[in-house]
């Protein structure tokens, strides 16, 4: 049998095409003796990373047993009169490696390329060339792998047309150490053969030869197939090509080789890769013009391709010639740090080489930051190779001294000059980690960015995110703005000598600023050298349900139901597939044994697509930055910006791999949190005329603290949440410490200590420390064990742990791993015994970080966010209007934060008022009665040059003072009829006491008013400018009659917020169900939203109500009718299904704009008891029922806090109010604890919104409606 292996190979990374996974390849390949095998997808090298990672974890083994039974063997072989049992030993030896030598398996890093016909840039359709010719083209080495990253990624650059095209001219450019085989059917000399053109077949082999020489081959493939369902006439195609290929081959003197051209491991996978293929195309299973495979594309075994070629066997063996060729390489490198241009007048690495020797920099760079000899000999060596070599090592040292300077100047800013020893010490340890490390470079590069993003460009930078903050240079450099002394936040936590991975600078920028600081950074390192990220999206477990089904025409209803079973968890199982779904869900395994042949194929088959990669997107913050081009070092592909429609480049390697390549990668992440404040500090200088400095505001401000002790957060940023709210008014926080440690303890975990945390700083708790010298780093959380840097700093007191361990400790108690903390815990208690602590005590400190250590939370983080935390809080506190106009400016796509943000508005008496022409700017701003005005920019249909235009002429010419004076001064054109339109639907000509329904009235020449105003606009602006040009200037009178404003019935309020609501996307001015507040707050006990989650309703009686925003009607399966109603209320919209009876009695229901009351019960269905049933009990008119509703008020009043004022103004409002609603009264004194109930024999009361305000507002007042 003739040895083989595949060289043409196409993974799931050949989108929607490929159905086999790389594991699955390389596993079969290796159990069929191959000892490689190539991935040529089509046109991408999507999946290459990942195929080189996992064939160097596989061959990490066998290499590792050669490495140690050489370095055994060396000495013995060194003998000159080995024992026998050392000669003994030597053979086994040798016998262990060559056995590791055989199990290696070399990765074949290919591309299926199509090869443009007349020249990649030429794109028109006529040319019949959007794909191009198929071309096999396989790396050698290093040097051929380079070339063919350069072409694959010149191929989506330029070449894209249709498909990622290369040409003849790359080719020629880049061929060297390529290998080049003719492809399948699509190829080049076959597509000749099979249209009778033999002399160009013959013309463009010789064009290869003669470029490529022995390193070009003709490529055979054979499936023969006779399933009906599969594509027959490949097969004859192949023959007839094959034939002339041999014949061309013996004349040409150029060797064959066999391939199966591969897209799935096992040909029992056919079937589930032709359903992919229907997916690819867009096509129906049973649609007989689809595309079809011959469904022999498996990967077969070398038995299989020798049946199959036992008449050519030259063309299975010559295969592995080509293994033979190719050399096993890495695509990895060590950091490849970009160029940071230093000042010359600084200094040069011309300038470094002349001043110092190799001996200096060998001294400077394996020594520690005291000087001191902290490495072997050989460790000293290898750490030098590791950098580099002594010729990066001049370079690294120009940018580390650079840095030292820049570090340097920022800190005498910040700590005084001269600096203390703890600052400096700090600092140089810092400094000499990171010239060690060899990433001085990096730091340069993020400070300069954020300094032109402060400085140059405007934009709102973060404070520092996650464990950046640890460093006290990147504080004085301007990247962080948190002292990370001040907190005892730790550098180790963030860049550990004995951890190698690339430090990792996450910034925040403002939301629209982030595109401006991404434009400014491709500018000044070259649109070549700066790309982003490329994300793979799998096909979900409901996705691949829904896809297969669609393929097979399962009905929609059916492929909803099912995709619908599938459970969002299933119990002890962090990751599930559908098989694992089936086996959990009866319904799902019935449909998978059961009789319907669709619904069994449709999971059959989804069970064999999950999880295959669909399509790819770009990471969302992710950015590279390369010192040479990015298609140097790894291949791109483009893609469009989401926000400007551009093109740019993405890698084809994904986020999680990419730095093994040596590319640089940081995260510019988008805040919104930052816009908001950056707005908000906008209307500050608006409304005082001084400029906020926020970043230096006081942290004791009363005001900030109130707010927080309130629990008014609602719209700030982190602490907004119900619970969170609620421990704030428990914990009543007075210094910045206390927000940082609620920010690390609010989540899972954690939170079990809040009340613990809360008992203790009110006094509650004894606060106590295991040994007295602890208090020195949990004094700020009250001898709570909060974050992993306390635990850091802890270890180094008690135990003398090093910088190094103390980070090592971290991590193993974080990832709990076992053998690191044991090794761990005895170095803490010899060292805590040595300190004179006793071993108790110590034992219990240790289960006490065992227990708390996967909880623990990155300081750094914490004081970060709380920062930008705190700064809301303050501007809400102190400039509440300025900031929940910018909440409200930043919230407007999305109305569920619309309706809370106004909610609060109303809350903190700030009124919130529609758009208006004298008054709106662009965005929400504040008037000079600390009210919101909603911005003109906001109102749908008014762009952004029409809004510039009317703020303008009013800044110019004054207010206007009526619609007419509106229209005779703006400019129609940038302002134009639709835009006045959506202004006066949206209110903002209200207060020219013109109503809005008068501007779509027939003003009685057979058009609308709004039609005549804006023609007498242009009328009276075209007079006005010939006028100006006249005889006789620009004073004579313009006389033209001003139209009437025609007369009309008022629309109905619903008719006229329903309108609003379309423009403004919230009642604005009124709401719907306004009338219905109470009884809709007080009297029902369900809102509309609760519908979402009817688990939460089960066993309870329900009654809701809301006006009817939608009814969709349809029929079952079954062919019976059903509807559903959707209905909304104060807390958002819900859908109430009505089937069978229900739809009969309620679907008359159905009419928008109804107001709704409905009692129910939600109980578990008859069909599945785990889905709860809305069951209707009654449905009426709200109106009807209204006035029945309310039985009763009962207020509670304490003796203390009655005074005049208050009795009046209750008594008035009840007194002018008469109605049907019972009164009681409570009375209570605290003081002593005691209550008296009153009933009020002879008042029948009407409850009307004024009252339950009221009763609101006053804090000391508490009220219950029918309870």
């Amino acid at each position: 049998m003739e040895p083989f292996i595949h060289l043409h190979v196409h993974t799931q990374y050949s989108l929607l095409d490929g159905q086999a996974s790389i594991d699955a390849l390389i596993d079969k390949a290796y159990k069929d003796g191959m000892r490689a095998i190539a991935v040529t997808d089509h046109g991408v090298m999507f999946g290459i990373k990942e195929f080189f990672n996992k064939v160097s974890k596989k061959n990490s083994k066998p290499l590792g047993i050669i490495k140690d039974s050489e370095k055994e063997l060396k000495p013995l072989l060194a003998k000159d009169a080995p024992t026998d049992e050392e000669q003994q030993r030597i053979t086994e030896l040798q016998k262990q490696i060559a056995e590791a030598k055989a199990s290696i398996f070399k990765p074949i890093i290919g591309c299926e390329c199509y090869c443009a016909r007349n020249g990649r840039h030429s794109k028109l359709a006529s040319q019949d060339d959007r794909s191009g010719w198929h071309l096999i083209v396989l790396a050698k080495n290093k040097n051929g792998y380079k070339n063919l990253i350069k072409m694959v990624s010149l191929s989506w650059t330029e070449g894209f047309y249709g498909r990622p095209r290369i040409d003849k001219e790359l080719l020629e450019k880049y061929h060297e150490d390529l290998i080049i085989c003719s492809a399948c059917l699509g190829g080049e000399i076959p597509q000749h053969i099979m249209h009778g053109r033999i002399d160009k077949a013959e013309e463009s082999i010789k064009w290869f030869k003669n470029l490529f020489g022995e390193d070009y081959y003709l490529e055979m493939q054979r499936h023969e197939t006779h399933d009906p369902n599969a594509d027959c006439t490949i097969f004859p195609h192949q023959q007839e090509v094959n034939k002339v290929l041999i014949e061309l081959a013996h004349k040409h003197n150029i060797k064959l080789i066999a391939t199966n051209d591969v897209h799935f491991v096992n040909a029992d996978d056919a079937e589930a890769h032709d359903r992919l293929i229907c997916l690819s195309t867009g096509k129906d299973l049973d649609d007989p013009k689809r595309m079809r495979y011959s469904k022999q594309e498996w990967m077969k075994t070398t038995a299989e391709m020798n049946t199959i070629f036992a008449d050519i066997p030259e063309a299975l063996s010559n295969t592995l010639e080509i293994a033979d060729k190719i050399e096993f390489y890495s695509i990895d490198s060590g950091p490849i740090m970009p160029t940071f241009a230093i000042p010359e007048e600084f200094g040069t690495e011309e300038s470094y080489r002349q001043k110092l020797t190799e001996h200096d920099l060998f001294e400077e760079f394996t020594r520690d930051e005291n000087g001191n000899v902290v490495l072997s000999e050989e460790e000293a060596h290898s750490k030098i190779k590791k950098l580099g070599g002594y010729d990066k090592l001049y370079r690294i040292k120009l940018e580390a001294d650079y840095l030292a300077k820049l570090t340097y100047d920022g800190a005498k800013e910040l700590y005084g000059d001269p600096l203390n020893d703890e600052v400096k010490e700090r600092l140089n340890f810092e400094l000499h980690i990171m010239k060690t490390m060899g990433f001085p470079g990096y730091f340069l590069i993020v400070q300069d960015f954020i300094r032109a993003a402060r400085e140059e460009l405007g934009v709102s930078v973060g404070p520092g995110r996650g464990s950046a903050a640890g460093s006290a240079v990147a504080y004085c450099l301007g990247i962080t703005k948190i002292d990370p002394i001040k907190y005892d936040l730790l550098f180790e936590r963030f860049l550990n000598p004995d951890r190698i991975s690339l430090p990792d600078i996450d910034t925040d920028f403002d939301d629209d600023g982030r595109g401006e600081v991404l434009r400014w950074v491709t500018e000044k390192y070259g649109a070549e050298r700066v790309a982003h990220i490329i994300t793979y999206g799998t096909m979900a477990t409901k996705s691949a349900i829904k896809d297969v089904a669609r393929v097979q025409k399962l009905p929609l209803s059916e492929s909803n139901r099912l995709a619908k079973l599938v459970p969002d968890k299933i119990p002890d199982m962090k990751k599930f597939k559908l098989g694992d779904a089936i086996k959990y869900v009866p319904e799902l395994k019935e449909a998978a044994n059961g009789n319907d042949p669709l619904a069994r194929d449709t999971l059959k088959y989804a069970q064999m697509l999950e999880g295959n990669v669909r399509n790819t997107g770009v990471h969302a913050c992710g950015v590279i930055i390369g010192r040479y081009d990015i298609s140097d070092v790894v291949p791109v592909s483009t893609a469009k910006d989401k926000d400007t429609g551009e093109e740019m480049l993405v890698t084809q390697y994904e986020g999680s791999v990419i730095e093994e390549t040596g590319l640089i990668k940081m995260d510019f992440l988008g805040l919104k949190t930052l816009s908001i404040i950056k707005e908000a500090i906008e209307n500050v200088k608006l409304t005082t005329g001084h400029d906020l400095d926020i970043d230096h505001i006081s942290l004791e401000d009363p005001k900030t603290y109130k707010l927080y002790c309130d629990g008014k957060t609602t719209g700030t940023f982190q602490f907004e949440s119900a619970g969170m709210q609620k421990y704030l008014k428990a914990l009543q926080p007075s210094k910045f410490e206390d927000l940082i440690a609620m920010n690390a303890l609010y989540r899972p975990g954690p939170m079990d200590y809040i009340p613990s945390f809360i008992a203790r700083k009110q006094g509650k708790e004894e606060i106590k420390y295991d040994i007295p010298v602890m208090e020195r780093y949990l004094k700020d959380t009250y001898g709570i064990t909060v974050y992993q840097e306390q635990v850091m700093l802890l270890s180094r007191l008690l135990a003398n742990f090093t910088r190094g361990e103390s980070d090592a400790l971290r991590k193993a108690m974080g990832k709990k791993l076992i053998e690191k903390m044991n090794h761990l815990k005895s170095k803490f208690m010899a060292g805590g015994q040595a300190n004179g602590y006793k071993e108790d005590t110590l034992n219990k400190i240790w289960s006490d970080w065992e227990k708390f250590a996967s909880y623990a939370f990155n300081k750094s983080h914490a004081t970060c966010y709380s920062w930008v935390a705190y700064q809301t809080a303050y501007l809400k506190a102190n400039f509440p209007s300025e900031y929940m106009a910018a909440v409200l400016s930043r919230s407007l796509s999305n109305i569920t934060d619309i309706t809370k943000f106004m909610d609060e508005c109303k809350a903190m008496d700030i009124q919130v008022l529609g758009p208006d022409v004298n008054e709106s700017i662009l965005k929400f701003s504040v008037d000079k009665n600390k009210n919101i005005r909603f911005g003109l920019g906001a109102v749908k249909g008014v762009g952004e040059s029409a809004v510039q235009n009317i703020i303008e002429e009013r800044k110019k010419n004054g207010p206007y003072k009526s619609i007419f004076d509106f229209v005779e001064r703006v400019n129609l054109t940038a302002c134009n009829k639709k835009n006045i339109e959506s202004m006066a639907l949206a209110g903002a000509f209200d207060n020219f006491g013109i109503q809005r329904e008068q501007f779509f009235t027939d003003s009685g020449k057979g058009e609308l008013f709004l039609d005549t105003l804006v023609r007498y606009g242009n009328k009276y602006q075209m007079d006005k400018s010939t006028a100006a040009n006249s005889l006789f200037g620009g004073d004579a009178l313009i006389a033209i009659a001003k139209p009437e404003i025609p007369q009309c019935e008022r629309w109905s309020d619903l008719e006229r917020l329903n309108k609003e609501k379309e423009l403004v996307g919230i009642y604005l001015s009124a709401h719907p169900l306004d009338e219905y507040r109470i009884i809709l707050k007080y009297v029902c006990n369900t809102g509309m939203v609760e519908l979402n989650e009817r688990e939460t309703l089960q066993g309870r009686e329900v009654l809701l109500g809301g006006i009817v925003t939608g009814f969709r009607e349809g029929m079952t399966k079954n062919g019976k009718p059903y509807g559903i109603l959707k209905i909304e209320d104060f807390t958002g919209s819900g859908e109430i299904p009505l089937f069978g009876q229900d739809y009969i009695e309620y679907s008359k229901y159905g009419k928008i704009g109804m107001y709704l009351l409905i009692t129910a019960r939600v109980e578990p269905s008859r069909w599945d008891p785990n889905k709860p049933d809305f069951k209707i009990g009654t449905v009426n008119l709200l109106q009807d029922e209204k006035d029945k509703l309310i039985e009763k008020i009962s207020i509670t009043v304490p003796i203390h806090d009655l005074d005049e004022p208050t009795i009046n103004e209750l008594s008035v409002l009840i007194k002018n109010n008469p109605g049907h609603s019972l009164l009681y009264f409570k009375v209570v004194d605290g003081e002593h604890n005691i209550s008296l109930n009153l009933f009020s024999q002879n008042i029948r009361l009407n409850v009307t919104r004024e009252l339950v305000d009221f009763l609101q507002e006053n804090e000391n007042i508490d009220f219950k409606i029918n309870g």
